[in-house]
């Protein structure tokens, strides 16, 4: 399970929608534990926005600007918090992870979560956890948090 607060969860919903036709994208940082390849219970505490730096066509690919996962790679090393995923778009697309998606799985242990985004509005938020073992992705709970992180 993934436990977002609510106003890190409006602000990925917000990039989203701000992004549109183009994917957004950006880490999520947090806390928790993964038991084996599923993720524990994990709380997101940070959202970080990055500009999407595909070089493809992106309105239906993304990569993370490098200097922003470094930097915060580097920011956070040695203490409690961890970059523990990623989230991005899919305009006009439904919040399922795309064979782009799976081609890009560079950190296996990291949760996706995508935002469906229709005519400009943010939909459907889902988050994913890839299987290495069945090379594919799964579907995990995803939870509002109350309040701030």
């Amino acid at each position: 399970m993934i436990r977002i607060p609510q106003p890190l969860l409006t602000s990925i919903t917000e990039a989203a929608e701000a992004a549109y036709p183009l994917e957004c994208c950006g880490l999520l940082v947090g806390c928790g534990e993964a038991e084996g390849d599923v993720p524990g219970d994990v709380l997101v505490t940070r959202v970080e926005a990055s500009p999407n730096r595909s070089e493809g066509d992106r309105r239906q690919s993304f990569l993370v600007d490098p200097k922003i996962q470094f930097d915060l790679m580097r920011e956070l090393d040695g203490g409690p918090e961890r970059i523990i995923g990623n989230f991005h778009s899919h305009p006009d697309h439904p919040a399922r992870p795309s064979d782009r998606d799976l081609r890009s799985v560079f950190y296996p242990e990291h949760v996706w979560v995508i935002v469906a985004v229709e005519d400009g509005l943010a939909g459907e938020v889902a988050a994913y956890a890839f299987d290495e073992k069945n090379q594919r992705f799964r579907e995990i709970g995803l939870a509002a948090a109350d309040g701030g992180p």
